[in-house]
């Protein structure tokens, strides 16, 4: 579980908190194996015997005072008393985890429920678009062969397509066989079968471990839908729309109906993976294209503000019965046509999915994606819970999860990986804050979770299942808990800033400031934050010389001072000209923008660093690096002199080559070079698969590398060129703060 604060030493008081202009709060990666200092938990068991205390539920935990009948909550203060299983535990500290370290990863036990083996089959069901074409089934079909080697033994797969019908496929036989159920095309129409009804779900989920084979001729039969049929679907009108064939919305209502009826006695989990090839027009959640369109113009509407919320709460909705089937739903639209994901993306991201977009099938990453989502270890059935110490609470969460409609700061996350972070936000609970005479500040992070375990793994502690290729479910108990310091002033705190976590904390700011208010409101918060900081920095530094009655212009925005802030005016400037905050006429496809969203949202910090601000390295020869970091302007190519650059953009490697390079250096980079040896392992630890190019200045065109070096372009995004982007940048925040300082 690792844990980055936006400041290292919190700030003492609401007062001090305003005064300072940095944002308040953390980001966890719960599944992650380690901490962010790459320590792992101490592992136990027994965490149904963990003390908890009374008054605020806090776990027990290496900052608690211990007496020999009792302990003080770290957390609260209250006073707890010990049962004699406690104390008989506590006799032998050795042994326990909890008074090893703060960070503990406890077994919880078996909840004797039944079949165990049985319950521990997870589910993976591909839900293909058959309202497509040739390219796009065959880039599906490659992913779904990639997906198949990926998944453990013990894993039931089902195939399910959608169009104007459902189809089901009973791969179990010597030949598959398809049931198609005939979607109604009102909105409010109920398929006139139950998906149960056609083909018991037994039928329809086979065991991956002998059906493979099965699955894959399947996968070959499957063809788009003829024109004849789409048009006999699409010959009905309502209210002036013109009905097509794509009945996404009621196959995925049916589907996790279908699932859902057997959650927790077939399976443990169920993944959904929803593949696209435009946008819902059957059926219900049916979604208009029409909006992505000059009428807007027409009507005078903002296209920003029309273009970003959803049409129907229809799939916000699905989203829920998803939670409540236990089953987790990861959308792939392969598509350029406009397909609101606006609407579709709570299905995903509230399922703990991930919203994945290809804008066409040639150089489509989907069969990468798909190997290596499903190859890396995840939790499942998670619930997230973070507590405070009294002074303060959390204010706002952000992250993929579903909220708990009961309790406060209780997040629950169908499933989840090692990448997958989630961020919250503090605020004091009283205007004190942490006074001197109060102990420091605390918080404690609980994430209860399920894991697959291979039956190897189970065979040692006694669990072995019957059937070798079972695996066994392990519910565990992770629990980090923390102390942090305080700043004595405002030189502490800015020096204890990680601008890294502080950009992910304004990213997810700025995209709900975008959601709720339009991207211009978006735009000006960033805008307005930075001039806001900057002001209270000069004058916590007393930088700002005052003649005549009014400051000067001698204002220090470059953060000179403190080493900390100084990478923030590139970051804000950088997502100031990210598509995630340009305008709509700017050329931003609201599909794309909501992509960003929903990737930006689920990153960790220092991923979103590269893929806000990308790094660019430059290499005297393949083997040889230059120097670790430039900035992003054409001026760093010039003045380094190097021949060749690497630019790390996130969900882009780009390999340039200077028109200058000798041309005697091997192009492209030799395999066993220095320059390959490090894309390689950026490529192996990146959640997605990167697109990688190599570029040769003066003879390939240039342009995909050229458009990262944004320092020399206007920040308005106005498209053209100038020579003073970031630093015509600077000078406009600088006479924004000394009017807001005067």
């Amino acid at each position: 579980m690792a844990v980055r604060a936006t400041v290292s030493r919190f700030p003492i008081d609401t007062e001090s908190q305003e005064s300072g202009g940095l944002p308040w709060g953390i980001t966890v990666m719960p599944f992650s194996p380690a901490d962010e200092l790459g320590q792992p938990p101490a592992y136990g068991s027994d965490a149904h015997l963990l003390p908890r205390c009374e008054n605020c539920w806090a776990y027990f935990n290496t900052l608690c005072e211990l007496e020999q009948w009792a302990w003080n909550c770290a957390l609260c203060g209250a006073l707890n008393g010990l049962s004699s299983q406690a104390i008989a535990r506590y006799s032998h500290p050795q042994s326990c985890a909890e008074m090893l370290s703060s960070f503990i990863d406890l077994e919880m036990p078996d909840d004797g429920s039944g079949d165990e083996a049985m319950q521990a089959c997870p589910v993976y069901v591909a839900a293909v678009d058959l309202s497509s074409s040739e390219e796009f089934l065959e880039l599906i079909k490659s992913a779904l062969l990639a997906a198949l080697e990926a998944l453990g033994p013990g894993s039931l797969f089902g195939l399910v397509t959608f169009s104007h019908k459902i189809g089901l496929y009973d791969v179990q036989g010597p030949i598959p066989v398809v049931k198609n159920i005939f979607i109604p095309p009102d909105l409010d129409g109920t398929l006139p079968i139950a998906l149960e009804d056609a083909m018991p779900l037994l039928s329809f989920l086979a065991p991956v471990d002998t059906c493979k084979d099965r699955i894959a001729a399947a996968l070959e039969t499957l063809k788009p839908t003829t024109s004849w049929e789409r048009t006999t679907a699409a010959g009905q009108e309502m209210d002036g729309v013109l009905l097509g064939g794509r009945g996404f919305g009621v196959a995925m209502e049916a589907l996790l109906n279908y699932l859902g009826s057997e959650y927790g006695n077939t399976f443990a989990l169920a993944r959904v993976f929803a593949f696209l090839s435009g946008p819902p027009d059957y059926g219900a959640g049916q979604l208009d294209s029409r909006r992505y369109g000059e009428q807007y113009a027409s009507k005078g509407e903002d296209a920003d503000r029309a273009l970003l919320p959803e049409q129907t709460p229809f799939y916000k909705q699905l989203a829920a019965v998803a939670v409540q089937a236990g089953v987790c739903v990861d959308i792939f639209a392969v598509t350029n046509e406009y397909t609101d994901l606006a609407s579709l993306k709570f299905l995903s991201i509230e399922s703990g999915g991930s919203l994945f977009l290809y804008s066409n099938t040639d150089d489509s990453t989907l069969p990468q994606d798909m190997y290596r989502m499903l190859s890396r270890p995840y939790a499942f059935g998670c619930i997230l819970r973070l507590r405070t110490s009294t002074e303060f609470k959390p204010g706002r969460s952000y992250g993929h999860f579903f909220p708990d409609p009961q309790y406060e700061n209780v997040q629950h996350i169908i499933c989840c990986d090692s990448y997958t972070t989630y961020a919250y936000d503090f605020e004091f609970t009283n205007a004190v804050g942490f006074s001197r005479h109060t102990e420091p500040p605390i918080l404690q992070i609980a994430f209860q979770y399920t894991i697959v375990v291979p039956h190897e793994e189970a065979s040692n502690s006694g669990h072995l299942s019957s059937n070798k290729s079972k695996h066994s479910l392990k519910r565990r108990l992770r629990i980090r808990t923390l102390q942090y310091s305080t700043a004595g002033n405002m030189n502490e705190l800015y020096d204890s800033v990680d601008s890294e976590v502080v950009l992910s904390i304004l990213v997810h700011k700025v995209i709900l400031a975008s959601l709720e208010q339009g991207i211009k409101e978006g735009r000006m918060l960033l805008h307005d934050w930075l001039v806001i900081l900057a002001a209270q920095y000069n004058d916590a530094y007393k930088l700002v010389r005052y003649e005549n009655g009014s400051s000067s212009s001698q204002i220090d925005v470059a953060f000179s001072q403190c080493p900390h802030l100084q990478p923030l005016p590139r970051l804000v400037f950088a997502l100031l000209r990210n598509p995630l905050l340009r305008f709509h006429e700017e050329g931003v496809h609201p599909d794309y923008r909501i992509y960003l969203q929903c990737l930006f949202s689920a990153l960790e910090p220092s991923s979103l660093h590269r893929a806000v601000y990308p790094v660019l390295t430059s290499y005297v020869t393949p083997d040889k690096q230059a120097y670790p970091r430039h900035s992003l302007s054409r001026a760093a190519l010039i003045t380094s002199g190097s021949p060749i650059f690497f630019l790390d953009a996130f969900t882009n490697l780009i390999v340039y080559y200077s028109s200058t390079a000798d041309p005697s250096l091997p192009f492209p980079p030799p395999h066993d070079c220095l320059l390959r040896t490090t894309i390689n392992k950026l490529k192996q630890e990146r959640s997605i698969t990167p697109k990688l190019q190599f570029i040769r200045g003066g003879q390939d065109d240039a342009t995909a590398f050229e458009n990262y070096l944004i320092e020399e372009q206007d920040v308005d995004g106005s498209g053209l060129s100038s020579a003073m982007g970031f630093v015509s940048f600077l000078e406009e925040i600088t006479q924004h703060a000394l009017e807001y300082i005067s």
